[in-house]
């Protein structure tokens, strides 16, 4: 991966925007039965109600931070730069429903579009589940606590800068939002 000043302002580049799912504005917690499997495990996306579609976002805003296209490869880059809608502490989207009005290049994650993101999270739900895989135990849906995702080191709280206080995004790359947490289990208690 290149960084910073290598990419060169002599590249053609281009930041990208892509947002959140429709949960990283709502919150929203659905209630599982422990007598049968759990929706993300018996149910594709294209399938799922708007409700447990919400539901799949952990709250980590990986996909709130700004990203660079290298016009010679394609390949794309991470930065620690928040978009300037994103609430770095709850790591939400503040005006979630007009973010595409806003945001002009704010992208909505669609079950369609989920499969043709090569730059969503390995953490992603979204991603997780249309591979066939499981949740991780600091997903909200898992956990039952919206902290956890912060608890795991997922989310993006105390990682990064607000898009206004930057003046080069490019001069922030970053790998970590690409990977995975060290532990795929909690390490000690996890606070209340």
């Amino acid at each position: 991966m290149r960084r910073g000043n290598e990419m060169g302002q002599a590249k053609a580049k281009r930041l990208l925007r892509q947002s959140a799912p429709t949960g990283i504005g709502n919150a929203a917690m659905i209630t599982l039965s422990m007598s049968e499997p759990p929706f993300w495990s018996t149910t594709p996306l294209h399938a799922l109600s708007d409700e447990q579609w919400e539901s799949l976002c952990d709250g980590c805003a990986r996909c709130c931070l700004l990203k660079a296209e290298d016009a010679d490869t394609g390949e794309v880059l991470y930065t620690s730069v928040a978009c300037r809608l994103l609430d770095l502490e709850a790591c939400r989207c503040t005006d979630y429903h007009h973010r595409q009005k806003l945001v002009h290049d704010c992208v909505k994650l669609t079950p369609e579009k989920v499969p043709e993101l090569d730059w969503l999270p390995v953490t992603c739900a979204y991603r997780l589940v249309a591979e066939g895989k499981d949740l991780r135990w600091w997903h909200p849906l898992v956990s039952g606590d919206p902290h956890t995702v912060h608890y795991a080191g997922v989310s993006v709280r105390d990682r990064v800068l607000p898009e206004e206080d930057v003046g080069d995004p490019l001069s922030h790359l970053v790998d970590w939002p690409m990977n995975p947490p060290e532990s795929d289990e909690p390490q000690g208690e996890i606070p209340k």
